[in-house]
């Protein structure tokens, strides 16, 4: 068995997927690379992934599909990994070569009754635009170089929160709860994390400057323009997790992980009311109010919490609210730079 899996779900990806799959190699044939084209028409992505699968037989796979999507690209990742551990790393993405040896010397160290259900590690945020970097870690969040469960963890600290990035979970763990993401729909990365979250027993934090996260084309999906264009897609995958995430019956027996994914999903539900203030249309404003009525009659407790934290001020319809709302967005906006 290898030790992990790489999905790189690639779509017109040609201009900028080698510097993803090179950073990968480092890790020898002890790992999988499974390079996902993902329908891709306007360049040669595929060319390039049968050459790869061509010239690392032994370590890379190149998976060829019709276009459905990031999520459904993560999908056929998984159902072709068979590696101990599973992660994704996108194509315009990579991993630092030093933090990949000592993943890879981690993973190989884990007998098999110690093993963690998922692996947290350090991610960078790089900016070409003004080529700058943001590191995110761990340390103060969780116990370093050791196994725990989530409630030993600490409070996070304001705008940290654990990303896919950040994640590597145990393929296993994945399978057996039948992950599946939606197809054509982005920013499904929030069910990445928080659904198989609530199945993780144990951890592991390495705290290593792992994925480094690139941003700065004008098309990513965290462009503020392209989410504002996408939102119904951002609401979709909202409504998936408060559907399917029962967090209230986690209240009790995991009351850190409660309020751990009740934060996530406050904080999307930030997103959503944000983006629909600033879309500023009669529609929008009815999207808006449609989405907390939704909350509302699907989990009146987690409504209830919403609104009791700053989201509740964007929830509202009350103009200077709203004005007010969209100015505290711009100023957290530039301290976080998440976008």
């Amino acid at each position: 068995m290898k030790l992990i899996s790489f999905a790189v779900p690639c779509y017109n990806s040609a201009a900028y997927m080698d510097k993803c799959i090179l950073s990968l190699l480092k890790a020898g044939e002890e790992a999988e690379i499974i390079i996902v084209n993902d329908g891709s028409t306007k360049d040669n992505t595929a060319e390039i992934a049968d050459r790869y699968a061509s010239e690392y037989p032994n370590i890379i796979k190149a998976v060829h599909k019709e276009n459905g999507g990031h999520g459904d690209a993560v999908n056929f990742g998984l159902k072709n990994a068979t590696g101990k551990y599973f992660k994704v790393v996108d194509s315009d993405d990579w991993v630092d070569e030093k933090a990949l040896n000592e993943m890879m010397n981690l993973i190989r160290g884990f007998s098999e009754e110690e093993s963690p259900d998922a692996i947290i590690s350090n991610y960078v945020y790089e900016h070409v635009e003004d080529n700058t970097q943001k590191f995110v870690n761990y340390r103060k969040e969780f116990p370093v170089g050791r196994l725990f469960n989530f409630e030993e963890s600490k409070p996070f600290a304001v705008g940290k929160f654990v990303a896919m990035h950040s994640l590597t979970y145990k393929t296993a763990l994945l399978k057996d709860m039948n992950l599946e993401l939606p197809k054509h729909t982005f920013y499904v990365d929030n069910i990445f994390i928080c659904k198989p979250l609530l199945a993780v027993k144990t951890f592991y934090y390495l705290d290593v400057d792992f994925y480094r996260y690139f941003i700065g084309r004008a098309d990513q999906s965290v462009n503020e323009e392209v989410i504002m264009k996408r939102i119904d897609q951002h609401i979709r995958v909202t409504k998936i997790l408060i559907e399917d995430c029962d967090i209230n019956a986690i209240s009790k027996t995991s009351p850190k992980l409660y309020k751990y994914i009740l934060s996530h999903i406050s904080i999307l539900m930030t997103i959503n009311s944000i983006y629909l203030i600033k879309i500023n249309t009669k529609e929008s404003f009815s999207k808006k109010r449609e989405m907390w009525e939704g909350l509302k009659a699907k989990d009146p407790i987690t409504y209830k919490k919403c609104r009791r934290k700053f989201v509740g001020l964007a929830g509202s319809d009350n103009k200077f609210i709203c004005k007010f709302c969209k100015a505290v967005y711009v100023i957290v906006r530039k301290i976080f730079k998440f976008n």
